[in-house]
């Protein structure tokens, strides 16, 4: 079983940049697709951007394309989310998630490890 941990997460003013960061502990996860979501609060969990297990694919929710890019290192069994331009709308939970599917995903059934969450909170 593998155990994600996210972190990175904070306080910021819109127009600003953050980096969030989960370390994947038990196994590697090097050959996964992995995945962002986020939910803000009374809002139903929703996916932002995902990447192929060799990391050479990558896709976004339309509403983070261009400002946020997903990246990993699989010598260090990470995953990373990079936030350009934040807008208050940003502001949610985000969580990093393993698939178990071997295609390409957004769908969080397809996600069986999840970590406990980081609070990103941008302020207008």
């Amino acid at each position: 079983q593998v155990q994600l941990v996210e972190s990175g997460g904070g306080l910021v003013q819109a127009g600003d940049s953050l980096r969030l960061s989960c370390a994947a502990s038990g196994r590697t996860v090097s050959s996964d697709v992995m995945g962002w979501f986020r939910q803000a609060p009374k809002k139903e969990r929703e996916f932002v951007a995902g990447i192929s297990g060799i990391g050479r694919i990558t896709y976004y929710a339309d509403s983070v394309k261009g400002r946020f890019t997903i990246s990993r290192d699989n010598v260090k069994n990470t995953l990373y989310l990079q936030m350009n331009t934040l807008k208050p709308e940003d502001t949610a939970v985000y969580y990093c998630a393993k698939s178990y599917k071997t295609v390409l995903t957004a769908r969080l059934d397809d996600f069986d490890s999840w970590g406990q969450g980081t609070q990103v909170t941008v302020s207008s």
